[in-house]
């Protein structure tokens, strides 16, 4: 486990967001009811080239119900709409999306098989394979499922001091001394390493200067409107829920952070893949497939928002996610903008392939905040979670076209640029570390 020590908040229930795992009568009726109008998504289909499920004989799934995991996020949409549009059945499958309460609970049931698969957080899956985020357990990443949309929200009480963003936040902090507390969403994480970045580029040790305390994403609002932390990082609709809510103000955007970033993953156990190698390659697809529908048009993300804002999914108000999928954000102080880098479920196919450096990239800053005591085998490591050979049969059948390397290159909010090259060295140059 991690040498620092994240602690639960004490969570007030988040009365926008009940533990709801079925599907109420009114939910199932309206959603039959977008299946029936949704004209345009057959036609969008009809030019895919597929007649029928694609697997058969040899090709068939072992196994053909697979339970999908997922937390009441924006960007569990594309696992969602594979089950709702039916491209599920198309590759021989039935997904079942199974709404959990947080992190840990799926890590736990990926983990026991009680799942056979998660929407998760690409670093919650390193972290089993090298036994920080719990027992050590062999894992698989079969895809990316999106890009960006998560953000650094901080408290109204915060903004109303002058404490706006990062610089004006170490401003801030240095003035007034006291314990400030900051929330992510589970210690291995993509939310714990997008925050610790940008706290360690205004100077602010997240450790040090800082208690990080663990709350599950949608019990971020209602902590913070009881004043148990002063900022937190979230994915999406959470973020635009506490400027709604008038609690909160975001201080940057995660793509602030890295431009297309990864974020979470469709992700399993390794045992999984290779007693069920058909049925992750159609489940693989099928998401894909779902990704492509999603960032089709205008249309389609509202329809998307309709969907994924009921009960049984993500819970909230459809105002709360259908303005940040289309890039129309505001800060919570009067500023508005158009961000063309908002939250991507397929791009023009770019979004979803599983890059070996992505995956090293959480290793090293695993490594940088001292949750990793000593260098992995970066490489080698990333190409044994990362499903390299599982994906482009997916994206095969989906018509996904594949990026001519499997590393790439970002440059983030410091300038520093990681190119999956020597990663050591990489993790080892930051300023602020553990």
């Amino acid at each position: 486990m991690s040498a620092h020590t994240t602690t639960p908040a004490t969570t007030a229930a988040e009365a926008d967001t009940p533990a709801v795992l079925g599907t109420t009568e009114a939910g199932a009726a309206s959603r039959r009811d977008f299946i029936k109008k949704g004209a345009a998504t057959a036609t969008f289909f009809s030019t895919l080239g597929h007649s029928g499920v694609w697997a058969a004989g040899s090709d068939a799934p072992e196994k053909t119900e697979i339970k999908i995991g997922f937390i009441p996020l924006t960007d569990c949409a594309s696992v969602v709409m594979a089950a709702e549009l039916g491209l599920d059945k198309k590759y021989g499958v039935k997904i079942v999306p199974t709404k959990e309460a947080s992190w840990a609970g799926v890590r736990d049931k990926v983990v026991s098989g009680e799942l056979d698969m998660a929407h998760v957080l690409y670093g919650l899956v390193y972290g089993l394979q090298l036994g920080t985020s719990g027992p050590q357990k062999d894992m698989a990443v079969l895809m990316n499922l999106n890009h960006n949309g998560q953000a650094i929200t901080l408290s109204k009480k915060l903004a109303e001091k002058g404490a706006v963003d990062g610089p004006s936040l170490a401003k801030l902090m240095g003035a007034e001394k006291r314990e400030y507390t900051f929330a992510q969403t589970f210690p291995t994480g993509t939310h714990a390493m997008w925050l610790y970045y940008w706290l360690a580029n205004a100077g602010i040790n997240p450790f040090k200067d800082t208690r990080a305390i663990v709350v599950p994403p949608p019990q971020m609002v209602a902590n913070m409107r009881v004043g148990n932390m002063d900022g937190f990082c979230v994915g999406e609709p959470w973020n635009h829920r506490a400027i709604m809510d008038g609690i909160g103000i975001t201080a940057n955007t995660t793509q602030d952070i890295w431009k297309d970033h990864p974020e979470k993953v469709l992700g399993t156990t390794a045992g999984f893949v290779a007693k069920n190698p058909n049925t992750a390659r159609a489940v693989t697809a099928a998401i894909l497939e779902a990704g492509k529908w999603i960032d089709a048009g205008l249309q389609n993300k509202n329809k998307m928002a309709e969907v994924i804002a009921q009960r049984s999914y993500v819970n909230t108000s459809v105002d709360a996610i259908n303005q940040r999928i289309l890039g129309r954000y505001q800060n919570g102080l009067g500023k508005t903008w158009d961000d063309p880098n908002h939250m991507k479920f397929y791009n023009d196919g770019s979004v979803n392939f599983p890059y070996l450096s992505d995956g090293m990239w959480f290793l090293t800053q695993h490594k940088r905040w001292g949750l990793l005591k000593a260098h992995p085998d970066y490489l080698a490591v990333a190409k044994a979670v990362n499903r390299i050979d599982i994906y482009k049969q997916a994206a095969a059948a989906s018509k996904t076209p594949l990026p001519k390397s499997e590393m790439r290159s970002a440059k983030f909010i410091d300038g520093v640029v990681w190119d999956g090259t020597n990663p050591a060295k990489y993790a080892d140059g930051f300023k602020i570390k553990a």
